[in-house]
């Protein structure tokens, strides 16, 4: 079978020096300080044919498939050797005008997060359109260029192709504007525009809901068969490869280290590294309880919990309409276990978490071991918030960039105003030992650390004051399976040696299985399954909880 892509010995490197007077005596003897990231990898992409390149983060795919685009930071990156044949042409040799042809109208990329690789301050409409336009010129015809009306008709069949619901509503609309889903789909619409032989999805189910992902990968597969595209697939989910993909390549440190079926791959990997990828999928069991759930304790109660928001602000009177966040919602959280929230985004588990936090603004009761908290007042609040901590989904958007690891993690020790400088300095040692990080980290800034660790110091930060109760939203969405298990299994040591509880908020299924004694599950701000976790999770009642089960890959 024929390739539509080669990648011959290909490597990338980025320059490490100061510039010099004499340059070119500079590249030879300093070019072994440079950071050699891929190192003379090979692989083909036949056609027709989708290849998934998989990795945890820092393994070089998003760099290589950077490079096929020749989307890298040139002249600070530079390739030492290799070349990137497309239907007989090397990329790298290219010129750049004949390089932007190629992008686009022979060869589309979705990039990771569409908030980011979308403009905030274009519309919908705006950005496909200009992808059309940008590379109508390139067109080997020689028909009128289109008109505005022309372009928008062919703006709203992208659109519909891409399933995006009323496409006409859709037109005017901002990033902002859009779900996450629609958001890919609007970036799957662009990278079609113009029907590429050849289509690069870089983590295109990244942090989207199990249904939403599912649709996504159909929506790929589906119009990989309508234009008869080749597809190369990168993803640290070996459940997307196992759903899509025809042939894997396994990366590692900037080195392709195995290659071959899905089957053969999936089920008898050769290579340490892919071992080890394989056996990364979450998996295990909550921690043991010492009693039955109904004889423990409860820690936390909600009752008729509401939260709505208005859909307008008049300027006279008060606001008649609503959006109902949360609905009549009642929950229990037993001291040591672990209570999951499953559902969808925009269902309101995250509102959940920050009602009950009085973080926003809630009607119906709240106690904390026993004691009502809903009508207190800001002050006799606070003695209660250092018992509740949280831990956000995003770790680099939750920490201060300015703040050394130091400060972060002692800051709400800073705020009690009962220790020490020098208490406060063990207190944080001691705690980042406990997470899993080396107190001579501790003058470090956020940046200078991995994901894993970063959410380590987020929940170092959350222990310090010594809390009884842990709200952790969606704490492992965007890292590595690999990392996702470190974090699993520090938060069970965690429970297991302060007898904590936690709230666990999540869309991932296989995570809330691994670390939940009870789930309820939450659409549209109502708990429409609750129970416990084993039960709920292998014999569903409600459809609901039956489509996200389903949509598991």
């Amino acid at each position: 079978m024929s390739n539509i892509l080669s990648v011959e010995d290909l490597s990338i490197s980025f320059r490490q020096k100061k510039e010099g007077k004499d340059k070119e005596r500079q590249d030879k003897e300093h070019q072994d300080n440079d950071l050699h990231i891929v190192k003379s990898i090979n692989f083909t992409i036949p056609h027709n044919k989708t290849i998934a390149l998989v990795g945890e983060s820092g393994s070089g795919k998003s760099l290589t498939a950077h490079a096929i685009m020749r989307l890298l930071p040139y002249p600070a990156a530079y390739h030492p050797t290799g070349k990137i044949i497309f239907e007989e042409r090397d990329l790298l040799a290219l010129s750049l005008k004949k390089m932007v042809n190629v992008r686009g109208n022979d060869i589309g990329m979705i990039f990771q997060e569409p908030m980011s690789a979308l403009n905030p301050l274009h519309t919908v409409e705006k950005q496909i359109g200009e992808a059309l336009t940008t590379h109508y010129a390139h067109a080997q015809n020689s028909s009128p260029k289109p008109t505005k009306k022309i372009i928008r008709e062919q703006v709203l069949a992208l659109l519909a192709q891409v399933k995006i619901p009323e496409p006409e509503t859709k037109l005017g609309a901002y990033p902002h504007e859009l779900s996450g889903g629609q958001r890919q789909r609007v970036m799957i619409a662009m990278a079609l525009a113009n029907r590429p032989k050849l289509l690069i999805a870089d983590e295109p189910t990244t942090a989207l809901d199990v249904t939403v992902q599912k649709d996504i990968l159909d929506l790929i597969t589906e119009l990989q068969a309508t234009y008869q595209m080749s597809v190369l697939l990168i993803t640290h989910d070996l459940g997307v490869v196992q759903y899509m993909a025809d042939h894997v390549l396994v990366m590692n440190k900037g080195e392709i280290v195995e290659e071959g079926s899905v089957e053969n791959i999936l089920k008898h990997p050769q290579n340490e590294y892919t071992q080890q990828l394989v056996n990364s999928h979450p998996s295990g069991n909550p921690v043991t309880l010492t009693d039955s759930i109904e004889q423990l304790p409860i820690l936390l109660s909600a009752e008729n919990l509401s939260v709505k928001f208005p859909l307008s602000k008049p300027l006279f009177g008060r606001c008649k309409s609503f959006f109902h966040a949360l609905n009549q919602v009642t929950i229990q959280l037993r001291k040591g276990t672990t209570l999951g929230v499953l559902g969808e985004s925009g269902s309101g588990k995250s509102t959940l978490a920050l009602a009950i936090l009085r973080l926003i603004q809630a009607d119906g009761s709240i106690k904390f071991d026993r004691n009502e908290i809903s009508h207190l007042n800001e002050s006799e609040f606070n003695a209660y918030r250092r018992e509740m901590q949280i831990v956000f989904q995003d770790p680099f958007s939750s920490l201060s960039p300015r703040m050394s690891v130091k400060q972060i993690i002692g800051e709400g020790l800073h705020l009690q105003g009962n220790l020490s400088k020098i208490e406060i300095e063990q207190k944080v040692s001691v705690i980042m030992k406990e997470v899993g990080l080396e107190p001579s980290m501790q003058h470090r800034y956020p940046h200078e650390f991995s994901g894993g660790q970063r959410q380590r110091i987020a929940i170092a930060r959350a222990l310090v004051l010594d809390p009884r109760l842990l709200f952790l939203d969606e704490p492992t969405s965007a890292l590595d399976r690999t990392v996702q298990m470190q974090i699993i299994h520090l938060l069970r040591k965690l429970q297991q040696e302060r007898q904590l509880s936690y709230l666990f908020i999540s869309h991932d299924i296989h995570v809330v299985k691994a670390l939940s004694h009870q789930i309820i599950v939450i659409k549209e701000g109502c708990i429409v399954e609750h129970g416990d976790a084993a039960t709920v999770l292998s014999s569903p009642s409600h459809p609901y909880t039956k489509k996200l089960l389903e949509a598991t890959l």
